[in-house]
C-alpha cells in the first residue's frame, strides 16, 4: 500500500505542476498582449533584447535632437523676426535721408529728421541686442551677455564672440542657430565698408548741426543705407535658408523614428491576433486539463486506493 499509496501522490503533483505551468503560460500570454511587449525578461530572447536596447539608446539620442532642433527653430525664428524689423528701419533712414538731401529742407526739419534717425539708431541697437530662447545674446554669438554696447561716444560696439554656436540635428548633421551682429549688420559699399548703425547715428549727428552740408550728408548716406539694406536681407535669407534645412532634418528624423518604431515592433512587440489565438487555445486546454484532473481524481478506484 505504501508503493500505490506514493504513486497516487506523485499522479496529484505531477498534475498539480502541470496545470500551474499552463496557467502560469497563458498569464505570461495574457500580459503580452497587454503591455504590447513579447519579451519579459533579456533572457527570453537575448539576440532581441539586444537590439532592442540599440533601439531605445537611438530613441533617446533622437530625442536629444529633436530638443536642440526646436532651440535652432526658435532662435532663427527670433532671428528672422528682428532682421525683419531692422531692414524695416533702414527703409524708414532711407526714406528720411532722401527727404534730408532735398535742397529745399530747412536746417531745422533736417534736425527734426536727425532726430527721428536717433531714435530708429536706438531701435536698431535694442534688436541687435535681443535675447534668444534662453535668455542669452541672440546676435552675440556664443557670448552669455549683450551684443552690443555703447561707447563714450555713444558709438554701437559689437562685444560678442566671432561666430554663433552650432546645434546638433541628428545623424551628424547640425545648424547654426542664429547670426552675429556684424554679419548682417557690417557692409561694403561702393565708398568702401562701414556698419550701418554707425552709418545712422553719423548721418542723425549732421542733420543736427554736426555738419556744414547736412544736405550732402544725407545724399552720401544714401547709398551705405541701400548697402547695408542688402546686407540685412542677406541675413534673412541665410536664416530662411537653415530654417528650411530644419525642416528637412526633422522629416529625416521623422522617418527614422518611424523605421525605428516598426523595428520595435517587429522585434519585441506582440502580435495581438496571434497571441490571442494562442491565450483561447490555451485557456480550452487548461479548462479540459482541470476538468480531466477533477473527473480522474473522484473515481472509486483512487478511493479504494488510498
Amino acid at each position: 500500500m505504501t508503493i500505490v499509496s506514493s504513486s497516487t501522490g506523485a499522479f496529484f503533483e505531477r498534475a498539480r505542476q502541470d496545470m500551474t505551468a499552463l496557467r502560469s503560460q497563458t498569464e505570461q500570454v495574457q500580459t503580452q498582449i497587454g503591455s504590447g511587449q513579447r519579451l519579459d525578461r533579456s533572457s527570453d530572447d537575448p539576440v532581441a533584447a539586444s537590439r532592442l536596447r540599440m533601439l531605445a539608446r537611438s530613441d533617446k539620442l533622437a530625442k536629444i535632437d529633436s530638443t536642440s532642433a526646436n532651440r535652432a527653430s526658435a532662435d532663427l525664428t527670433l532671428a528672422d523676426a528682428a532682421l525683419s524689423d531692422i531692414a524695416d528701419a533702414i527703409r524708414r533712414a532711407k526714406v528720411l535721408a532722401q527727404q534730408a538731401a532735398n535742397g529745399t529742407m530747412t536746417d531745422q526739419q533736417r534736425a527734426s529728421i536727425g532726430k527721428e534717425l536717433e531714435a530708429l539708431h536706438g531701435s536698431i541697437l535694442l534688436l541687435a541686442n535681443s535675447e534668444d530662447s534662453t535668455g542669452h545674446a541672440l546676435f552675440g554669438g556664443q557670448s552669455a551677455n549683450q551684443a552690443y554696447t555703447l561707447d563714450a561716444a555713444g558709438n554701437a560696439v559689437y562685444v560678442g564672440s566671432g561666430s554663433s554656436g552650432e546645434l546638433p540635428l541628428g545623424e551628424g548633421q547640425s545648424v547654426t542657430r542664429s547670426l552675429t551682429g556684424p554679419e548682417f549688420l557690417n557692409f561694403t559699399a561702393a565708398s568702401g565698408s562701414g556698419d550701418l548703425m554707425g552709418t545712422i547715428k553719423t548721418l542723425a549727428d549732421a542733420l543736427q548741426g554736426g555738419s556744414p552740408d547736412p544736405a550732402g550728408a544725407a545724399r552720401t548716406s544714401l547709398d551705405a543705407l541701400s548697402a547695408g539694406l542688402d546686407a540685412v536681407t542677406t541675413g534673412q535669407t541665410i536664416i530662411g535658408a537653415r530654417l528650411a534645412w530644419i525642416d528637412v532634418a526633422g522629416q529625416q528624423r521623422t522617418s527614422r523614428d518611424e523605421l525605428r518604431a516598426g523595428e520595435e515592433m517587429d522585434v519585441g512587440g506582440t502580435d495581438t491576433a496571434s497571441s490571442i489565438a494562442k491565450l483561447q487555445e490555451m485557456m480550452v486546454v487548461l479548462q479540459a486539463s482541470q476538468a480531466s484532473f477533477a473527473k480522474v481524481a473522484g473515481l472509486s478506484l483512487f478511493n479504494q486506493l488510498n
